[in-house]
């Protein structure tokens, strides 16, 4: 099988658009950089204080005084710039992150994502989830589709404690892509290679419609 974070990575980069400025939550969006279309112009913003992030360094290229939020080594773009984190989380609160991608724990049908911690663990601190997900325009979830023990992230009910309610719009997993609609709620409209429609009603536990038009072996290797 492909790795999933790769397949998930390369599905959310065909969702930029032309003139974005999008953010990439720590872990695995931040592989997104990498698969920007050609001749689709992103600005990519991480909330610790920069703007024009590039695709990864090089390995034995790294800079470790350029740093994401998880403290993951990057690149500028030319025109790139490092601020003060006040200044970044003013450009997310104020609305103009056009999209932002986040990892999650949990996801469910009413949109509700829950995201920055796990009950009864140690927590570093909470991060920016919570203002990204009330201020950019669209939010992306790009996660795995289950968790390590097998259990859906894609749930009728979030049972930690929520990041954001309702605010979910794309889900995409190494298995399938969702929309959320006003009037449907979740509609699958994409699964992944080497997967069914019965396959993905196995492994998820939100109440989804299946899109007339539904595209089968759409991405993934």
């Amino acid at each position: 099988m492909p790795d999933a974070k790769q397949t998930i990575a390369s599905r959310a980069g065909r969702e930029l658009e032309d003139g974005q400025i999008i953010n990439l939550g720590i872990g695995l969006p931040t592989l997104i950089a990498n698969y920007v279309p050609e001749g689709v112009d992103v600005v990519i913003q991480t909330e610790n204080g920069g703007i024009g992030v590039g695709p990864a360094p090089e390995p034995g290229c790294e800079d470790r005084d350029r740093a994401n939020a998880g403290n993951q080594p990057i690149t500028l773009v030319p025109g790139g710039s490092y601020f003060d984190s006040a200044t970044s989380f003013a450009m997310i609160r104020g609305g103009h992150i056009d999209a932002t991608f986040l990892g999650t724990l949990q996801v469910d049908e009413k949109g509700n994502i829950a995201n920055w911690i796990v009950p009864g663990k140690m927590l570093a601190g909470m991060g920016g989830a919570m203002d990204l997900i009330t201020g950019a325009k669209i939010v992306y979830i790009v996660s795995e589709h289950c968790s390590k023990d097998g259990a859906s992230k894609l749930m009728k009910q979030c049972t930690f404690p929520l990041t954001g309610a309702e605010e979910a719009d794309v889900i995409i997993t190494e298995r399938a892509l969702f929309r959320r609609h006003p009037d449907t709620g979740w509609v699958l409209e994409e699964v992944a290679t080497g997967f069914s429609l019965d396959d993905i009603a196995g492994c998820t536990d939100m109440a989804y419609a299946v899109a007339a038009d539904v595209k089968l072996d759409a991405f993934g290797a």
